[in-house]
């Protein structure tokens, strides 16, 4: 039997930015197999003793949806009028959201859970990575049945423009995720790095067009209007509803900073992480 011996060398720092990245995707596209493995084993233990399973998915937007509707029955808020029936409006808006929300916890959860393997066996970090955006796919699948039910309940119409909703889903998975890499390393130093975000979280929430539509004024409405989260889920929820894309050239430059951050995350967990969890 041939086994393939992969020996380890104190020359990366030898090293240039090409043969880094090489090394990077290398590796990337080498666990694909073990990242898919993971992700079954995390979605098995995750839903052994789950009575409702999948339905997780949508008790929550369910939950805040149910809300916000309350609210704006009983007039404690006011919400300005939407194109499309108000629980429509906040049900996309809090999926959406759930999608940025996830994406930018993943690295941090896959990798914590993935602990006490990385302590013991020395395998690509990729690997672990990888299985976490299967579980985004997982879930944004979930997600998207449940949209498309909500539609049909509502009879919302859509159009052609529903086709560019894989880009911008993948644009809010970029984004997070290049985010979720950035703060993983420190998160696995400091647990109170993951007990802050639900913070963060719920202030950035009414800092975007989760719930309401405008209707703001002052700083509070330049803050929304910079916040890049602001096109991507007003655009997102356009798509599904025969609107048009929102500010295409600010999505556009999005991405180009979305690129640029999740290299720079990429590469610091990369070299981060395996001497955390050396010294942890």
């Amino acid at each position: 039997m041939n086994d393939n011996v992969k020996v380890y060398e104190p020359s990366n720092s030898n090293k240039n930015l090409f043969s880094i990245l090489r090394d990077m995707f290398t590796d990337l596209f080498s666990s694909k197999d073990l990242a898919y493995r993971l992700f079954i084993r995390d979605k098995k233990a995750e839903y052994s003793q789950s009575i409702f399973g999948v339905l997780w998915a949508f008790f929550t937007p369910l939950a805040t949806t149910v809300t916000w509707i309350f609210l704006s029955a009983s007039g404690a808020v006011k919400i300005q009028a939407t194109h499309v029936p108000y629980p429509v409006y906040v049900f996309l808006g809090t999926m959406l959201w759930s999608v940025f929300v996830e994406s930018v916890m993943t690295p941090l959860t896959q990798t914590q859970n993935a602990k006490d393997i990385l302590s013991k066996v020395n395998f690509p970090k990729e690997a672990i990575l990888l299985s976490g955006l299967f579980k985004n796919g997982f879930n944004i699948t979930i997600k998207l049945i449940l949209i498309a039910g909500m539609l049909i309940i509502y009879q919302v119409k859509i159009d052609s423009g529903i086709f560019l909703l894989p880009l911008l889903l993948l644009l809010l998975v970029f984004l997070g995720y290049s985010i979720g890499l950035l703060v993983t390393p420190i998160g696995m130093l400091y647990k109170d790095v993951s007990r802050a975000l639900p913070l963060v979280f719920s202030f950035l929430m009414y800092l975007s067009p989760v719930v309401y539509k405008g209707g703001i004024s002052g700083k509070m409405a330049k803050l929304i209007e910079i916040n890049p989260l602001t096109p991507l889920i007003n655009s997102a929820r356009n798509v599904l509803t025969a609107y048009p894309v929102e500010n295409p050239v600010y999505l556009a430059c999005i991405f180009g900073v979305s690129l640029v951050l999740f290299f720079i995350g990429w590469m610091f967990y990369r070299v981060s992480v395996p001497i955390i969890i050396e010294r942890m």
